[in-house]
């Protein structure tokens, strides 16, 4: 059952029977160029563990992408509670696609839709996307996304550039359409 829906796209709830699809994201070395590393079986197993739980504690997590024309998984897109600065919690639009689905504009489809239900369904003020500063893909969707950097900072021990877009800029941007 989709949890959002695009266009293209369903969002939904990711689990177990999921796994050999993250690979596909997180065994790729191009894919994770931007993250500290690849990760084995038994991590993956542990991110969709994390991921159910947030969906518990939080209500959202990363949700699988699907197709809606094919139902072929594309990747993973959402919305993450993240303390940069602790301890205020952020919601951030987290994105992350296999590689072969790339160039298609699903990550923004799915980080767009994922950006307007932090506001309409969290009361968010703002969203964030953490990104590596090196990493123009990713930034480029941010920025497709409305989001504009907010700084660059040291979390979890790396260099990171958060992006931002808050409640007043979405609303300008949806009230234009």
């Amino acid at each position: 059952m989709a949890v959002i829906e695009t266009e293209r796209l369903y969002l939904r709830r990711m689990h177990a029977g999921d796994l050999e699809a993250l690979m596909e994201i997180f065994s790729d070395p191009v894919a994770m160029q931007y993250y500290p590393r690849t990760r084995s079986r038994v991590e993956v197993k542990d991110w969709i563990h994390w991921t159910e739980n947030n969906y518990r504690d939080y209500g959202v997590g990363l949700w699988i992408v699907e197709s809606k024309d094919t139902g072929t998984i594309l990747g993973q897109c959402g919305i993450i509670p993240q303390a940069i600065h602790e301890p205020v919690q952020e919601w951030e639009v987290g994105y992350l696609f296999i590689r072969r689905h790339w160039g298609h504009g699903y990550a923004t489809e799915a980080a767009r839709a994922c950006r307007d239900y932090a506001f309409t369904h969290l009361a968010a003020d703002h969203a964030i996307s953490i990104i590596n500063p090196l990493n123009q893909p990713s930034i480029k969707v941010a920025e497709r996304n409305g989001m504009t950097r907010r700084e660059v900072t040291r979390w979890r021990d790396h260099s990171v550039a958060i992006y931002q877009i808050t409640r007043e800029a979405w609303q300008q941007r949806t009230d234009s359409i």
